[in-house]
């Protein structure tokens, strides 16, 4: 399910009209745009508690960014540029498919989306607590964040339990599948901090010498993805069968992924 509706909610980070609308509210920059729009449905923030929540973000990184987005543009008009962007973006990609069926994807993925449970989730909680748009894009782009950001909050409490911080979380990743040279400069860790983790994980028999992954990391790769799916499941319980919207998503997912790299720091694989 998460590769269906993280491309839905990804176009924000990539698709121009999502860039044209920060821009217009005076968010210029990539990076001014990323961390208001995330971190606006905290309200007026400074960079500590989104540390916590984004969790794979160097400090100095948030930093650069928190507060002074706040002297650029409000929380919410923030938050109006990134779902007028998003939604902008999502009629552009997905202009091939008729109204009847967005409509009923974004009731279907909205129903999952009520159904997250807010308690220990930050970022989850303060979406789900967005009041859900009527017009049929922005109702499915809502819920895909909200459903995004539930499954984030489980995975950064998994990654916690595994006594992870956020640089060893990519040096590890980055011995399994992804690059570093995709991660470290999206998250904005220095060199000597790369290396500091990376010795670390090497000192845990997580990673060889030549920083790839060990049998150990591999085995906790897939302990903490299926904590993180054991924890995200509480939605799709509720909506009961998710054929019919698999059916729906998957056409609109793949049109959506358009938008995004093919190698990206999220990890997105292709529909």
């Amino acid at each position: 399910m998460w590769t269906l509706f993280e491309p839905l909610h990804a176009v924000t980070y990539f698709a121009p009209e999502a860039r044209e609308h920060f821009e217009a509210a005076g968010l210029r920059g990539f990076w001014r745009g990323y961390f208001a729009g995330r971190a606006a449905v905290l309200g007026p923030v400074g960079p500590a508690p989104v540390v916590a929540a984004f969790f794979g973000f160097a400090p100095a990184t948030v930093a650069r960014a928190l507060p002074d987005v706040w002297s650029r543009a409000t929380p919410a008009a923030a938050l109006e540029a990134r779902q007028a962007g998003a939604v902008a973006s999502l009629r552009a990609l997905l202009a091939d498919f008729d109204a009847e069926h967005v409509a009923e994807a974004a009731e279907l993925l909205s129903r999952a989306a009520a159904a997250a449970e807010p308690a220990g989730r930050m970022l989850g909680a303060a979406n789900l607590a967005v009041p859900m748009p009527a017009e049929p894009y922005a109702r499915l782009w809502q819920s895909a964040t909200t459903l995004r950001e539930h499954r984030g909050d489980g995975h950064v409490a998994a990654l916690v339990t595994a006594g992870l911080d956020g640089c060893e979380s990519l040096a590890w990743r980055s011995g399994l599948d992804l690059s570093r040279q995709t991660l470290q400069p999206a998250r904005g860790w220095t060199d000597d901090e790369w290396d500091a983790a990376v010795d670390r994980l090497r000192r845990r028999g997580w990673l060889t010498s030549a920083a790839t992954a060990t049998t150990s990391a591999i085995e906790a790769y897939r302990r903490i993805e299926g904590l993180t799916d054991e924890a995200a499941m509480r939605p799709w319980h509720a909506l009961g069968s998710t054929d019919r919207l698999v059916e729906l998503l998957t056409p609109l997912a793949r049109a959506a992924a358009r938008a995004i790299p093919d190698v990206n720091p999220i990890g997105l694989p292709r529909v």
